[in-house]
């Protein structure tokens, strides 16, 4: 990590990896690490989305992409495989990842899409935790570090009606995460999680558009606007980067306050 005169420090020239960083948050966060000098490797399902991102990405700076489900163990093991070919080393990974497949009452509930919410958020996020670290230690020795952030959610930090799975599913990655801190530390690794509010993006655009549900939002939030997913990457940027490098086992939430007060009731969805 460059250091200047002034004690300035940057990301020049490292390596990061972002799950699903074709689209929404994850595209924002390796913009914002591409233009900040990083080298960046993105990884989705989608080949064709894959390579949109990457033609806006390299206006930036340097970035490519593999093809990788999160959920595959070796499709995993090869997209960081891949993310450390350009410098040896792998700096920066952002397990954005994840989604849900369930939406209702528990009782209601379809076992494979609370399944597949789990395996999506929480054994994604553990998978690239477990390839990455060993890589990120690799390179201690050569006096670099490595940052790891998981994407959670403000879901999995206070209730959500109705949004249980994947808020479950994401407080297993908030306690993943401050696990992995607590192992990797002696590494020269700091692990941390996100946990964004309501963002303006094209997953909660459904939401976003207007209706009882974001009015909801906004008025359990003390700095009542959307997110912006500007604001989750500059999260991201700082947690990526040497500028944190005293923090670790963090959950960090970037959500207007909402936390301060109550969940969004998604039961509005159902006419409730």
């Amino acid at each position: 990590m460059a250091t200047d005169t002034d004690g300035r420090t940057g990301i020049e020239g490292l390596s990061a990896l972002v799950t699903g960083g074709g689209s929404g948050i994850g595209l924002g966060a390796a913009k914002r690490l591409v233009a900040d000098g990083a080298h960046v490797t993105i990884c989705g399902r989608s080949e064709d989305r894959l390579k949109g991102a990457v033609d806006q990405l390299s206006a930036l700076g340097a970035a490519t992409y593999v093809v990788a489900d999160v959920t595959v163990e070796e499709q995993v093991a090869h997209a960081v495989g891949t993310a450390s070919e350009r410098t040896g080393r792998l700096d920066i990974l952002f397990a954005n990842a994840g989604g849900s497949f369930h939406m209702g009452p528990l009782v209601d509930a379809d076992l494979e899409a609370v399944r597949a919410t789990v395996d999506v958020n929480l054994i994604g996020t553990f998978l690239c935790i477990k390839h990455a670290a060993p890589v990120m230690a690799a390179g201690v020795a050569g006096g670099e570090g490595g940052s790891i952030i998981g994407m959670s959610s403000g879901a999995g930090h206070f209730p959500h009606r109705y949004l249980w799975a994947y808020g479950a599913a994401k407080a297993g990655v908030d306690m993943l995460c401050q696990s992995a801190a607590e192992e990797l530390g002696k590494s020269g690794i700091r692990v941390n999680s996100v946990q964004p509010g309501i963002v303006d993006d094209e997953l909660m655009a459904p939401i976003t558009a207007g209706g009882p549900l974001l009015d909801d939002y906004l008025a359990e939030m003390p700095v009542s606007r959307l997110g912006r997913v500007e604001d989750i990457a500059a999260a991201v940027r700082f947690l990526a980067g040497p500028e944190s490098s005293w923090i670790t086992g963090d959950n960090l939430a970037i959500d207007g306050g909402h936390h301060l007060r109550r969940g969004a009731n998604y039961g509005l969805l159902f006419g409730e």
